[in-house]
C-alpha cells in the first residue's frame, strides 16, 4: 500500500494537451482567487505561454474525462537557462487531501529536470499555508522573501485611500523586474 493518502485508481497523471484547456482554465477560476495578487493574471495567455514554451512541463491530472488538477512549468526563468519556474498548480476542492497535488508535482520537476533543469523556482503567497507546505514536503526550501515597496507620487491625490494597491502586473512581471542570482538544489535565490 502507498500511503494512507492516495490516488483513485482511476485518476491518471498525463501530459497537458489542447483537449484539456478549457477544463484547466475552468478550474484555475475556481481554485484562484484571481481578484488578489499574485492570481490576478490567470487567463487563457497564462496556460497558453506554458503550453507553448521549450521544456514545458504541463501536467493534468484526469479522473475519468474530468480535469481534477493540473501542474503550469517551463524551462524559462529569468534570463537563466538551467533554471526552471513552477509557475501555476491547483487541485479540485473535491480533490483535495487525495495526493493528487503531489504527483503532479513530481510528473513535473522530473520533467523538468530531465530537460536539463538545476534548479526549480516557484513562488507561494505568504498566507497560502497549505501550498507553502505541500512545496517543503516535495523538496523545496525558502530562498527569500521580497517585500514589494511602493511610493506613491507625491504631486498626485490619493483622495482618501491609505493603502496604496498596484496597477495592473502579474507576478511574472514583477519576477522579470529583478536580477537574479543563487546556487543550492532548489534556489537560493537574492535579488
Amino acid at each position: 500500500m502507498e500511503s494512507d493518502i492516495s490516488i483513485h485508481s482511476e485518476i491518471a497523471i498525463v501530459p497537458m494537451g489542447l483537449g484539456h484547456l478549457r477544463q484547466v482554465i475552468d478550474l484555475g477560476y475556481q481554485v484562484f482567487d484571481t481578484y488578489a495578487k499574485p492570481y490576478t493574471s490567470w487567463s487563457l495567455t497564462s496556460v497558453a505561454e506554458h503550453l507553448d514554451s521549450a521544456g514545458k512541463s504541463c501536467w493534468v491530472a484526469v479522473d475519468s474525462d474530468r480535469v481534477v488538477g493540473f501542474v503550469l512549468a517551463s524551462m524559462e526563468f529569468e534570463l537563466r537557462e538551467d533554471w526552471a519556474y513552477l509557475e501555476w498548480i491547483a487541485v479540485s476542492p473535491d480533490m483535495q487531501g487525495r495526493g493528487v497535488a503531489g504527483k503532479l508535482m513530481t510528473a513535473c520537476c522530473d520533467t523538468l529536470f530531465k530537460h536539463g533543469a538545476r534548479r526549480i523556482v516557484t513562488d507561494v503567497e505568504n498566507h497560502n499555508v497549505a501550498s507553502a507546505s505541500m512545496m517543503r514536503k516535495n523538496g523545496f526550501t525558502e530562498g527569500t522573501t521580497v517585500t514589494l515597496f511602493v511610493r506613491p507620487n507625491p504631486d498626485e491625490s490619493v483622495a482618501g485611500d491609505e493603502q496604496v494597491t498596484l496597477g495592473p502586473g502579474t507576478k511574472r512581471d514583477l519576477i522579470r523586474r529583478g536580477r537574479i542570482a543563487g546556487d543550492g538544489r532548489h534556489g537560493r535565490v537574492t535579488r
